[in-house]
Order: structure tokens, then sequence, then C-alpha cells
């Protein structure tokens, strides 16, 4: 089956954004007007498209990242809607990992939020090019300029204003378009009409100032831009297009549109930009990975049908109709059902059994996938998020996926006997699919924990075991995860000399322990320059210390923020072995961390509340009495913006705290920002809760 399109015809997109500014609505718009579906959705409804669970129907946002595919203007775009809530940060991660670029979607009003950094920052992790889309200009409050403002500060990001709002609040009722220099007004309910009109005298002088502003940010970056500029001559519409699509791709600017996708108003534009704007596989850079057998030797994969084989699975699945689907982005090459491809990650063959196009939870079966495409592969056993596929011929291993580590925890167990089996299936099928949820068994107490990243993460994962699997469980309080340290570098030194079954067992290593900076998690390294030890057992000894990090020395929690260097040691020709070096070294961490002031490390939450000015000194005093720290505050729309640090352990429940606090004015959001070591007042208390002395 020949290729639908050509591939500088394809756009990888995902929509991004802090919770309720509009994402899955603007998604939901795009769909209508490109003719993937014929009937709106709404998210305040439950019938969104896109929020197919049934948690998400129930609670009006988005949980899962939702795939799907339409067509505009000769052009095949495939979108990925991303969650806005901070627990569930890693569908944003894994989405942006195999994107080619973002549509950044604000709030009129709010701006900037806590989120919208977050899932920005993620983006320049991965050097995505964005659109920036400001969305609800009809509400009370909205405020361009001040987004614009937010953009700057809060993102240091440059944005190439592209039109600007014709009309807002109430008056909002379409928008001017910078390059052109016409408005465009929607004037039904469905957004189907669009008329062009030339612009209102009230907007000539705004306009013309950012028309200027833009010809000048497109000059500084092109130069046939900037000849024309500086000679006074005004380039035309395709040469200033042409100029804007290359340095977005370059992540130089961010073309900002706006529009009110609640309203139907600037979604068409939007999409227009998308082609217009954003690359295409082939305006990025080839991807790159590493020979699996020669981690040095770096390999390049051009976006082309004609290069062999190789795909990423970024997400992973349960359907109850076909089974587990492995969601995959093709980077080279293409691959048909039926055919064998080599899981380069798990060393293993693997068979393509069903290709699917997905449509949010709906699915298309189709025959053959190429360069560019993303879709979902029925049939691999092995997969995990993160893993790479390829030719056997032409293995490939590309850039592995981190993950955060969990920083909150429940108890569960089955009601019934009968439920004990059940539960740790449906437990075991959850971790596979999500990276960022866990499950341990408590060594004292036989209990089984669950781990996320927040309260509502844990809540679903509770609700979907219920739901879907049928199993009625208890479930505890939730319970912070904390991290161990040290404070204090030290050496220590371990001799590890055994006889085993009649053999000579021989470790002996000199590790220097030393503090590592904040969220730098462990680092390994070399320092023996005379070679008392023979590199064959390097690889064990850093074994050795990675287990040892996994079970802390105060409560036996994870170790993190360590650096341990191999300073010294010996070898005996005749009895050195693998284990005895990897004990060794196990049992050096172990020693030396007792003696370098271990400490206890507690997450810390970005918090931000934003409440009417009389409820602010009731707020302050509350978070100051919960061991917080007060960052800023300042003033959005008339309303108190406070910017605070508090630890998660102090933060439960705080919903309702905030909501009597306010008479159910205040709103705040919570996200993790890094790891501190615990007072040690507080220390005493944790520990003595842990044991069970207090």
């Amino acid at each position: 089956m020949p290729r639908e399109l050509p591939l500088n015809r394809t756009r990888n997109i995902g929509i991004m954004a802090h919770i309720d500014a509009g994402k899955t609505t603007l998604t939901e718009r795009i769909l209508f007007y490109t003719g993937k579906t014929h009937k709106m959705g709404e998210v305040h409804e439950g019938t969104a498209e896109m929020d197919w669970m049934v948690q998400e129907k129930e609670r009006g946002i988005t949980i899962t990242a939702a795939a799907t595919t339409c067509y505009w203007k000769n052009a095949i775009i495939n979108i990925i809607d991303t969650p806005g809530h901070v627990d569930f940060t890693i569908e944003v991660e894994r989405s942006l990992r195999v994107l080619d670029s973002a549509i950044a979607v604000f709030d009129g009003v709010a701006g900037v939020e806590p989120q919208s950094e977050t899932v920005w920052r993620q983006a320049d992790h991965y050097h995505i090019p964005r659109i920036c889309f400001v969305n609800k200009m009809d509400r009370i409050g909205a405020d361009f300029g001040r987004c614009l403002d937010m953009i700057r500060k809060k993102l240091s990001a440059t944005p190439l204003v592209l039109q600007v709002p014709l009309g807002v609040e109430e008056n909002h009722r379409g928008v001017i378009d910078i390059i052109t220099m016409k408005g465009y007004v929607w004037s039904d309910d469905l957004g189907l009409e669009i008329q062009e009109v030339e612009i209102p005298d009230e907007y000539a002088g705004i306009a013309a100032q950012y028309r200027e502003s833009l010809l000048e940010a497109v000059a500084e970056h092109d130069e046939a831009i900037m000849h024309k500029y500086l000679e006074g001559i005004a380039p035309d519409v395709q040469e200033i297009q042409s100029a804007i699509r290359e340095i977005t791709a370059r992540v130089a600017v961010f073309p900002v549109l706006c529009g009110s996708a609640l309203r139907n108003k600037g979604v068409q534009p939007l999409l227009d930009a998308i082609v217009d704007y954003l690359p295409s596989p082939r305006d990025i850079k080839p991807v790159e990975g590493h020979s699996p057998k020669k981690p040095e030797e770096i390999l390049r994969r051009e976006a082309s049908d004609k290069e062999p084989f190789c795909g990423l699975v970024f997400k992973l699945m349960s359907d109850p109709y076909v089974g587990k689907l492995s969601f995959m982005r093709v980077y080279s090459g293409h691959v048909k059902t039926g055919d064998q491809v080599f899981n380069v990650t798990a060393g293993k063959r693997e068979r393509i059994q069903r290709v699917l196009r997905m449509h949010a939870n709906d699915r298309e079966d189709i025959k053959e996938v190429y360069t560019g495409d993303i879709v979902a592969v029925v049939g691999l056993r092995s997969a995990r998020t993160g893993d790479t596929l390829a030719e056997e011929n032409h293995p490939i291993l590309l850039e592995k996926m981190e993950f955060p580590d969990p920083v909150i925890s429940i108890a569960i167990e089955p009601k019934t006997k009968a439920d004990q089996d059940k539960l740790t299936a449906a437990l075991d099928r959850l971790e596979e699919e999500d990276p960022t949820f866990h499950v341990n068994a408590d060594s004292e107490s036989g209990q089984t924990l669950i781990s996320g990243m927040g309260e509502l993460h844990l809540e679903i994962i509770v609700d979907r075991l219920m739901r879907e699997f049928n199993i009625q469980a208890n479930v505890g309080k939730p319970q912070v995860t904390y991290k161990e340290t040290i404070s204090r570098p030290v050496e220590f030194e371990y001799r590890y000399e055994k006889q085993i079954g009649g053999r000579d067992q021989f470790g002996h290593v000199l590790i220097r322990l030393e503090p590592g900076k904040p969220g730098s998690g462990f680092i390994f390294k070399n320092g023996l320059v005379s070679g008392e030890i023979p590199d064959l057992y390097l690889k064990d000894i850093e074994a050795g210390l990675t287990d040892a990090m996994q079970a802390g020395v105060i409560a036996g929690y994870k170790m993190d923020d360590v650096t341990a260097t191999l300073i010294g040691g010996s070898y005996n020709e005749n009895a050195s072995e693998e284990t005895a070096y990897r004990i060794a070294a196990g049992i050096a961490l172990k020693e030396g961390a007792r003696r370098a002031g271990p400490a206890l490390m507690e997450p810390i939450m970005k918090l931000e509340v934003v409440c009417p000015d009389d409820y602010t000194g009731d707020i302050i005093n509350d978070i100051n009495s919960r061991r917080g720290r007060i960052e800023r505050i300042d003033i959005r729309g008339g309303l108190k913006v406070i910017d605070a640090l508090v630890p998660l352990s102090e933060v439960f429940g705080y919903a309702t705290s905030v909501r009597s606090m306010s008479q159910g004015r205040a709103t705040h959001t919570l996200q993790v920002s890094h790891y501190e070591i615990v007072p040690k007042e507080v220390t005493d208390k944790i520990i003595g809760r842990i044991t069970g002395v207090l």
C-alpha cells in the first residue's frame, strides 16, 4: 500500500497546557473542523471524544494521553491530547518524546500557570518547536498583553505575535492577522462562517505596532527579510510565512495566536498555522541512538521510508477487546502487519500481528505504516515503555526515557481471599502501563504498597481496580515516600573474604561517599589511578553500590543524591570473584552511609493559591503553620496569587482546607518541586511513626 501523503505533509503535534486551560476543548474543535467528527464534544458535559475514560468523563479532566489523526489542507495531522494535571505529567513527558512539535494552550485570564511552566520545560528538554494559543479571550478578565509578558518572563521565551484579539471578554468576536493585516470575524455559533473584514480604526494603531515588532523579530533571524527591512521594502506574505516557518523549526521564536475554543473562534487559523509553520519529520534533525554492542558508536536514522525500520514504543495500554496495545512512533523505514521486528532494548524478536490507527479508544486497522506515523501495535509481548524496535540486521538503540520517582504511597489489600490473585495481576498490568506507578511489598508488615505521583493519581488507580477489574479492596491513608541521603563526606573500606562451597571468595574496596547536588541522584566514579582492581570488576562494584542505594540506613527508604567514588581496593588473582566485589561494595556503602550523617529527605510541593484579597492573610498563616515558605505574592486579574513551597506531608487534603478558609472562592495547584532534608525534630517524629515508637 503506497504512502497516503508525502512525508513533508505530515505534522506530529501535542496539545499541552495547565489543567482547565482548554486543551481538550480545542482538540474537539480541531476534530470537528477537519471533518473527523460531526459533532463537537464538550468536556463539561462528559461528551468529549478524547476524554474516553469513565474517570475522565466524571471529573471533566484528561487523565491519559489520547491519540488521533485528522486532515487539513492536504496535510495529515497526528495529534496527542495530553493531561494538564501534574499527577499525570508522565503522559506529557512520553508524548513529547516522540512528537515533532506542540501547541501550548494558555488561559487568557490566568496566563502562564504552574503546570504551563512544567510542560514548557519538558518541551524545552526535547527541543520541540511550539505554537502558543492564548485561549478563553471571551472570559471576564482576559488580558492578551499580560499573557505575552508572562510568556517572556516566566518561560524566558520569545513570543512572535501573529494575531491579536478583535475585542475581549463579551466583545470578543474574532482575531486580527498581523501578517495579512486583515480582521477575521466568526458570525455563527458553530464557527463555520468566517468573514474577512478591514481592521477597525480603534485597532489600527495597535495592529501596526505589532506588525512592526513582528518584522523586526523575523529580520533578526532571517537575512533576506533583514535586507528588505533595512531598505524599507515590505516583504510579501509568502516570504514572511516562509521565514517564520524556518525560525519556528529552529525553536528561536514561538508564534502566538489567540481565540476562544469554547466559542468556536480562532481554531481554523490555528490549523492553518500548524500546517504553515510547524515542522514535518523531514524538517527536524535525524534521530540519534547508539549501537547496542558498541555504546560509544553513535548511529543516526534519516526520516525516510528507504532507511532501515526504526521505531520507539512510548506508551502501553490494555484494551479489553484486542489486549495489549503498544503505541509506537516510526522514525525511519516502514513496516506492515505480519512483519517480524527486533526489540533492541529487550534483545527479543517480535511479530506485529495488527497495526491500528487510534482515535482516542476507537481503532482502525491499517496494513502498513511509514516514517512519521504514530500508531498502536498488537502482538509485542516483551515491549515496555521506552523500548526501541528496529530491523535485526540494522539495530539501533534510541535514548532511554527517564521517569520520576513516586512521592506518595497507600497500603491496599483485597477484601476477600478470592480477590488476592486478581489484585496481583491487575496491579502488574497497571504498573506495566504506567512507569510512575510502583507496587511494593512491605517486608515487615507484609502489606502491599502502591505508589504514585499524587493523591489523584492513586485515587484513579483504585477506581480503575474496582471498575475495570472488579476488585474490592481496602485502602489505607496516604503516606509520603521519603528518601534518604548523607550530609557529609566519608571514606569506608571493606574486605570481603569467605569460603563458599570449598571455594575462596575475595573482594576488597575503598569507597569515598559524598553528598551530591540536589536532584543529582546516584553517581558512581572510578577514582583508581594505578589499576588496583581490574576493570572487569568495575561493573559489579557499581551494581553493588546501586543495589545498596535502594534501601537506606535510617528507615529503609531509597537513598538519593549520593556520589560514590572507588578510590582503592585490592585484587587476589586466585580468589577474586564478581559476586564478592558486588557484596563488598554494597556493605561499604551501607556502613559508610551510617557514618556520613544520614538524613531523611521529603518531597517539597510547589503550591500556588489564587484567592480574593480578603482571604490572603488566613491562607498565608495556614501555609506558615504547615512548614511552608512563601516565595512571592502577585496580583492577577484583581486576585492575589500566592506562590509557596510546602512539604507534601503537610498538604494532604489541602483542597478541603483552602475551600473552607475562602468560602470556596480560592483555587490552588500543587506539583512536586524537589526533595529537601527534613528538620531534625520532624525526622524524629517520622521515624517514631514508622517504627511504632510514637
